[in-house]
């Protein structure tokens, strides 16, 4: 039997687990974020898939996490991030930047954008 999801939902992974290991100073000039990020299609895409790939390379004990960091964190955060990227007209300003060491902005998604997937009823 397949282990479960570790998190219910990409949300939950953004706010639990992504903002707070991947800490950059976010500045509006170098790198961009949105702390509304669920208004972005690209973001939302490629921050599900980020969660996706992370529940099934945990499963990894050896190399999993690093395959996980090397070819699809710092891939698709660096074009989140990119001055030319999703983010790039969300602005400056507290609720769009961070200082060194402190995570990525976060304001929660509308109630029911992101169900948990883990309470999902069973088919058939």
């Amino acid at each position: 039997m397949e282990p479960g999801l570790y998190y219910g939902s990409f949300d939950e992974f953004v706010r639990e687990y992504l903002r707070n290991v991947y800490r950059r100073r976010i500045d509006g000039r170098h790198r961009y974020w949105a702390g509304e990020w669920w208004r972005y299609d690209e973001a939302v895409i490629r921050l599900e898939a980020l969660w996706r790939d992370w529940e099934h390379l945990r499963q990894d004990p050896a190399t999993g996490m690093s395959v996980w960091w090397r070819d699809h964190a710092d891939h698709h955060m660096a074009a989140l991030m990119d001055p030319d990227g999703p983010f790039a007209l969300a602005g400056e300003g507290e609720a769009n930047t961070s200082w060194k060491g402190d995570p990525p902005p976060y304001t929660a998604p509308p109630e029911g954008m992101f169900p948990d997937v883990r309470q999902e009823p069973a088919l058939g």
